[in-house]
């Protein structure tokens, strides 16, 4: 028979050319519990991609990008999942209350905007990165790594940022103690201490270069937002 995966001949249990079973189990509970264990796994999962994103974010993302990208979570999926832990955080809790509030006398386009961003804060977080991205590769552009390589580390940063609003959010409700303004200031530190590990972490000066690109691509997607918005309201007019 031929290999449904490459086409190629096999005569044994698994395709010589690919590795490919020459027949799939069926899905059963035991599958189901299979695949919930692989993504719950300390070992190789996202709680292990979490714990070292926690412990040694810089390594880790680093033998990501060059050496084993088996380990860790897809990145993607990653920033997919925490995203979504997110947003059923603020959805049920409104903790984006907490830390961020914009409010205008006069409709406008760009006050539509921020709205939208202050109420989906975990998804304008992922468009945020790309402008964090372009002051990172401007500030460390020594280093040789591409657009994409970079993109990839601040899916994970982000991702551990949102886990972080998330935790003192479920701690706010727990002790009705608002600290979701501390959670900012944890998850910028934090992403410059991630970002600054990635690409050297025995260099004082990758951190603070990283802090300003993380707080510059902050204030250049405001600034766009503004821009955006304000042409918008011109040509209306």
């Amino acid at each position: 028979m031929n290999c449904k995966n490459c086409n190629a001949k096999i005569n044994q249990n698994y395709c010589p050319n690919c590795g490919q079973p020459t027949k799939l189990k069926r899905i059963n509970g035991q599958y189901i519990l299979s695949e919930i264990g692989s993504v719950l796994n300390f070992d190789k999962g996202i709680l292990f991609t979490i714990k070292e994103l926690l412990l040694r974010p810089g390594q880790s993302i680093r033998n990501f990008v060059l050496d084993d990208r088996n380990r860790l979570v897809k990145p993607v999926i990653f920033i997919i999942v925490t995203s979504l832990i997110y947003s059923l955080i603020n959805h049920f809790f409104h903790i984006e209350e907490g830390y961020m509030k914009f409010e205008e006398t006069k409709q406008s386009t760009t006050g539509h905007i921020f709205i939208w961003v202050q109420d989906h804060y975990g998804y304008a977080n992922i468009i945020m990165g790309i402008f964090i991205v372009l002051w990172i590769k401007l500030f460390f552009r020594k280093y040789n790594y591409n657009f994409f390589e970079i993109l990839i580390l601040l899916c994970f940063i982000m991702g551990i940022g949102m886990l972080i609003f998330s935790i003192f959010a479920i701690f706010k409700v727990l002790t009705h103690i608002d600290l979701m303004q501390i959670a900012s200031i944890v998850s910028v530190l934090y992403s410059a201490w991630a970002i600054g590990q990635f690409f050297d972490k025995s260099k004082f000066s990758n951190y603070v270069k990283a802090f300003f690109s993380y707080l510059l691509g902050f204030l250049t997607f405001t600034f766009t937002v503004i821009l955006i918005g304000t042409l918008i309201d011109l040509v209306i007019k």
